[in-house]
């Protein structure tokens, strides 16, 4: 009977253990790229220009279509 409660309790130890881990998001900025020509139809090229100037990626938005390159500040 003790080893099925020590592992009863073991498995809610690590169940509860995992849940405890927090996740920080750092804050997303975004800003209209300066060297993206033209209307914005693939989210890679826009990202392709957005590691030119220094972002971590880009996507194509709004109803213009305007690439918007985003990192973490």
């Amino acid at each position: 009977m003790d080893k099925a409660r020590f592992g009863v309790f073991f498995i809610l130890f690590i169940l509860l253990g995992s849940q405890m881990v927090v996740e920080t998001e750092g804050r997303h900025c975004e800003s209209k790229s300066h060297r993206f020509k033209g209307m914005c139809l693939s989210n890679h090229n826009c990202a392709s220009v957005c590691h030119l100037e220094g972002f971590t990626g880009g996507k194509c938005r709004g109803f213009r279509r305007r690439c918007f390159c985003a990192k973490h500040c």
